[in-house]
């Protein structure tokens, strides 16, 4: 099964905490940051601008150019997946694909299909929304930056999405489960951080901390299709298809995604309604995902022992 993919590789609990400081302070806080500050400190006079407070937050340095600013933000997740790669090979000699899947190559048919149906969905209830409240989207297509934000979301923003399963639904997920030696421990542990790493987003400053649920809503419902199905491809294709589709679609000023996307939305944002649809749509989504691939035994993946299988253990 999933989890215990680890025990075929160096599973030692201080390895995971070695690892966890390379790929998220070193790779993804240090390396990956360095294009982000370098553009930060080309559009302020002084460092002391920043430490002063002078600027709200790094968007404005960029306004008129967010295609610039996504790329470089980008680029602070590629620095940890450039982390995680090596980490994974070296330090827990771990084959990557075991990393993502307990079946013996990724199901690219998972991820496509997880892709697909949740990007159908977005785009289907944004066009609806569109037409039932105009005013609150308005039409910010402009041909040019479009493209470019295009060429981003299908190079880039896969690469985001993936580092973020491959660390929360991977590395940490099997990593808390052979150490805690169970898999309820890693799945709700797990949605916590994931939830927690979005703390900063500029949409908990606008709608407050009541948002949070969302983003751990969002992460135990990604730890469950992963353990339920053995495998992150549906977390992986679900994950793209949310942050691409966004991307294009709907931009704001007040979310952590500010792009050159075909609608702004103007509205005035409520907790309740970025909070309500989650825990609706998200378990009807799990229920079609149970359906399809025949999930059975559920309390036993999600909430069994993690046991090292009686061969190979390193």
């Amino acid at each position: 099964m999933y989890i215990e993919q680890a025990y075929k590789s160096l599973h030692e609990g201080w390895r995971y905490l070695v690892g966890f400081f390379i790929i998220f302070f070193i790779g993804w806080q240090l390396i990956g940051a360095i294009p982000l500050m370098g553009g930060v400190m080309m559009r302020v006079d002084s460092p002391s601008q920043l430490l002063e407070g002078a600027e709200d937050n790094f968007v404005s340095l960029f306004e008129g150019e967010s295609n610039l600013y996504l790329i470089l933000v980008l680029f602070t997740f590629i620095g940890g997946l450039i982390a995680l790669v090596p980490v994974v090979k070296y330090l827990h000699k771990q084959r990557f694909t075991a990393l993502l899947t307990a079946r013996a190559t990724l199901d690219w048919k998972r991820v496509f299909f997880a892709f697909g149906i949740w990007a159908a969905f977005s785009i289907i209830t944004t066009v609806i929304a569109y037409y039932l409240a105009p005013e609150d989207l308005q039409w910010n297509f402009n041909l040019m930056p479009f493209l470019g934000l295009l060429a981003i979301t299908l190079i880039l923003l896969p690469l985001q999405t993936s580092f973020e399963e491959f660390l929360f639904r991977g590395y940490l997920m099997q990593g808390i489960g052979v150490v805690a030696k169970n898999r309820a421990t890693p799945l709700i542990l797990t949605s916590l951080i994931f939830g927690l790493m979005h703390a900063f987003n500029p949409e908990i400053e606008k709608l407050g901390y009541s948002v949070l649920s969302v983003y751990i809503g969002l992460g135990l419902f990604l730890g469950i299709i992963t353990l339920m199905d053995d495998g992150m491809e549906l977390a992986l294709g679900f994950h793209a298809a949310n942050n691409m589709i966004i991307a294009l679609l709907v931009t704001s000023d007040w979310t952590a995604l500010q792009t050159n996307s075909v609608f702004l939305d103007v509205s005035e944002p409520s907790a309740i309604g970025q909070i309500v649809p989650i825990f609706i749509v998200l378990p009807i989504l799990t229920f079609v995902f149970a359906k399809k691939y025949k999930w059975t035994n559920w309390k036993e993946k999600l909430t069994g022992r993690v046991d090292a299988p009686k061969q190979e253990i390193l």
